[in-house]
C-alpha cells in the first residue's frame, strides 16, 4: 500500500503522473507523528492538505471516483484531531477535485507553460503524457473557480473568470452539499464542532499505534485526564483494526465517523477510507 505524497515541483515531472515517488503510508506516518511529539509543548504547527500551490486533496492523496466523499471525509478527520491550527482551503469542505483541461492554453500558471515551453516546443516530450502529468500535479488544480451551484460558470460570476470551471460542477457544489445530509461539507462542519468541543483533540499528548501497518493509521490523544482513540483506514480496500490493549475493557464514546452503523469500539474490519473517533469515559 503507497500513499500519494509527491515532490511538489514541476522540474522532476517527465510526464507520466506515476513518475512521482510514492510514499509508503509508514513513512508518511513517521513524519505525522514526529511533528505531534517533537512539537509538542515547544511550538504550534500549521495543519493543512493543499493550498495554491497545491493540487486538489481528494485527487492526490484521495480517490476523486468511487470514494471521494469517504477518503475526504478521512484526510479531514486526521486534520482535525491533531495538535496546531487546521486549515480547510476554499472548495476542499465540497470535496473539489482536479481538473482535466483538453489544452494546456487552458491552464494558467507560469510554471506550466514554461515547463511545456521546455519540454515540447522546444524539446521533444511527449505532449499528451506532459498534460496528463499537469492535469494531476498543477497549481491550477486549486485555482479554478469556487463551485456554488449547478448555474452557469458555477454561480461564481456572470463574467469570464480567470480560469474555466471544472466541469464537474454540476454535481460538485455548494447548493448540492447543503441539500445532502451525508454531505461532506456537512461533515467538515460536524469535525469543528467535535473539536472544539473536544480540547483532547487539539493539545498535549500524541501516542501512535502500529506504525507498520500499510493501510492504517491509529493514534491516541490524551490531554487533562481525557483520552481520544483515531482510527483512519487510507486505502480503498477493507482493513483489519485490532483494538489496542490500553483500549480494551474501557467505556468509549463514539465522537464521529465517516460511514453508518457500527459503534463499538471492538476489533473489526473498517470500510475503505473510513475514519472513527472515540472518546474514553
Amino acid at each position: 500500500m503507497v500513499f500519494q505524497f509527491e515532490h511538489d515541483n514541476l522540474d522532476t515531472l517527465d510526464g507520466e503522473r506515476w513518475a512521482y515517488r510514492k510514499v509508503p503510508l509508514p513513512e508518511l506516518k513517521a513524519v505525522l507523528s514526529k511533528w505531534q511529539n517533537q512539537m509538542n509543548g515547544k511550538a504550534w504547527n500549521s495543519l493543512y492538505w493543499t493550498n495554491h500551490d497545491q493540487p486538489r486533496t481528494v485527487s492526490r492523496r484521495g480517490n476523486d471516483g468511487k470514494y471521494r466523499k469517504e477518503s475526504q471525509k478521512m484526510l479531514y478527520t486526521m486534520l482535525m484531531t491533531m495538535q496546531g491550527t487546521p486549515y480547510i482551503y476554499q472548495g476542499e469542505e465540497i470535496g473539489m477535485t482536479n481538473v482535466a483541461f483538453d489544452s494546456i492554453e487552458d491552464y494558467d500558471d507560469v510554471e506550466i507553460h514554461n515547463c511545456w515551453r521546455e519540454r515540447v516546443i522546444n524539446g521533444n516530450a511527449d505532449p499528451d503524457k506532459l498534460l496528463d502529468g499537469i492535469r494531476y500535479r498543477a497549481r491550477d488544480n486549486a485555482r479554478t473557480p469556487m463551485q456554488w451551484d449547478d448555474t452557469e460558470n458555477a454561480g461564481f460570476t456572470t463574467g469570464t473568470p480567470w480560469l474555466k470551471v471544472n466541469p464537474n460542477y454540476k454535481e460538485i457544489n455548494v447548493k448540492e452539499a447543503l441539500t445532502d445530509k451525508d454531505s461532506i461539507l456537512h461533515y467538515m462542519q460536524r469535525l469543528i464542532k467535535m473539536r472544539k468541543e473536544n480540547e483532547v483533540a487539539i493539545y498535549e499528548d500524541f501516542q501512535e499505534y502500529e506504525p507498520e501497518n500499510e493501510q492504517l493509521y491509529i493514534y491516541e490523544r490524551n490531554f487533562e485526564e481525557k483520552q481520544m482513540l483515531v482510527v483512519l483506514n487510507f486505502s480503498e480496500e477493507r482493513a483489519k483494526f485490532t483494538m489496542p490493549e490500553e483500549w480494551k475493557g474501557k467505556k468509549t464514546e463514539l465522537l464521529i465517523t465517516n460511514y453508518p452503523g457500527e459503534k463499538e469500539l471492538k476489533n473489526r474490519e473498517l470500510e475503505p477510507y473510513e475514519a472513527i473517533v472515540w472518546l474514553a469515559l
